[in-house]
């Protein structure tokens, strides 16, 4: 038998519960490409607009570093845009960084969302196994009660073997699920990091620029 026929068959004799098991694992997987690609997409987005900017905080052109972060929609576009408007109002680096810190409370959200959901779906999925294999042993027995002695042990056997199959089933999409939810975890963080080091440059600069004059 080929592989596509023994996945047929793997699944056809794991019962109703593999269904559920593979909406779980569809489920997991548009989710994480979705968190991926929108991850993917925002480091890129803000080393860009990031590499565009600091030339002008380092000349001390606020105008036109916030007329690139104004429109830039990336996250360190928007978390330097609040900062930058409190450049020219705020005479202290405690209300530029304050106003930081408030973007930084709107972005981080977008960045973690839905992500949690992949380790939830893990579990999910393990426990429809367990599930299954359960219900799949207790028609076993009720099967092979009234059943011919002689036949019982590999009735049995064969009922057992077909019942693991939801376990099997519910480890093979937990385990990626898992796998799934620490590297977008991985990749989150990174970006957070990189926006707070991006604002502690960015008021550094701010600080030396005033400084410069006295």
């Amino acid at each position: 038998m080929d592989t596509a026929g023994t996945i047929v068959k793997f699944f056809q004799d794991g019962g109703t519960f593999m269904y559920p098991i593979a909406i779980v694992a569809a489920l997991g997987a548009a989710v994480a490409i979705e968190r991926y690609l929108y991850l993917t997409r925002t480091a890129s987005g803000n080393k860009r607009i990031w590499a565009e900017v600091s030339p002008f905080l380092s000349q001390g052109d606020y105008r036109k570093a916030a007329a690139a972060t104004v429109d830039s929609g990336s996250a360190i576009g928007q978390i330097l845009s609040y900062g930058l408007a409190r450049v020219q109002s705020a005479r202290r680096r405690d209300d530029v960084e304050k106003a930081m810190e408030e973007s930084m409370m709107e972005v981080v959200p977008r960045l973690e969302k839905r992500t949690h959901y992949l380790s939830s779906f893990a579990n999910i999925a393990t426990l429809l196994g367990l599930l299954g294999t359960i219900i799949g042993l207790i028609q076993a027995f009720q099967a092979v009660a009234n059943a011919n002695p002689a036949e019982k042990a590999d009735l049995l056997s064969a009922s057992i073997s077909v019942a693991m199959n939801t376990t099997a089933f519910g480890l093979i999409v937990a385990i990626p699920l898992l796998l799934l939810h620490s590297l977008l975890q991985s990749k989150t963080t990174e970006i957070v990091d990189s926006l707070e080091m991006a604002s502690v440059k960015f008021l550094n600069t701010v600080v030396e620029r005033r400084q410069e004059p006295a």
